[in-house]
């Protein structure tokens, strides 16, 4: 699997959300994550139906970012897949935080909390040729639309977060075609 931190101040609006994106901006060709500082307002491009029939729209001032592309076309992998991304970013927080935060901090189905403060966005959908996840990580909690906490709140640098995920995710997805590799089928 590819990966790239992309050190430009990106923004996100939920249009990069589709195939070959990374490819197009980034040139990492296949499967591959980036992840990217910069802020977050999806309204038009809201890909999640619940939130748009909700108007619950996605704002952040400034936020960490995860993109990522596989090609295959199971979206139930992509939520599986997702929602193992967020496993991980919550085990390198609690990692990182020092207590009283790291023992509020939990996830909740595809979103990490702190009591009811939210710090994450998270989707998983299909393209004709894809599947596609964005993770969003909000670094400041001023100016979000619901109850947030940031990174900067728990004193968490977000680039060297960014770069322990996606080393540990695309680990992840190693052992997991290495284990596909090892075991003989049954009859």
């Amino acid at each position: 699997m590819k990966y790239k931190f992309i050190d430009k101040t990106t923004d996100y609006t939920g249009q990069q959300l589709r195939s070959h994106y990374i490819f197009e901006q980034f040139g990492l060709e296949g499967d591959s994550i980036v992840s990217f500082i910069g802020t977050c307002e999806v309204k038009e491009h809201m890909v999640d139906l619940s939130d748009k029939v909700k108007k619950e729209f996605i704002k952040s001032d400034k936020m960490l970012h995860f993109l990522i592309e596989h090609f295959d076309s199971d979206l139930e992998k992509a939520v599986l897949r997702k929602r193992l991304l967020v496993a991980v970013i919550l085990g390198q927080i609690i990692n990182i935080v020092a207590t009283p935060h790291a023992t509020s901090l939990r996830r909740v189905d595809n979103g990490i909390y702190s009591g009811t403060k939210k710090l994450s966005v998270a989707v998983a959908t299909a393209s004709p040729v894809s599947t596609l996840i964005h993770i969003g990580l909000n670094i400041s909690s001023k100016n979000t639309p619901v109850e947030t906490i940031g990174l900067e709140d728990l004193g968490i640098e977000p680039k060297k977060l960014a770069l322990d995920v996606i080393e540990l995710y695309c680990k992840e997805m190693e052992s997991v075609r290495q284990s596909r590799c090892k075991v003989a089928g049954v009859k």
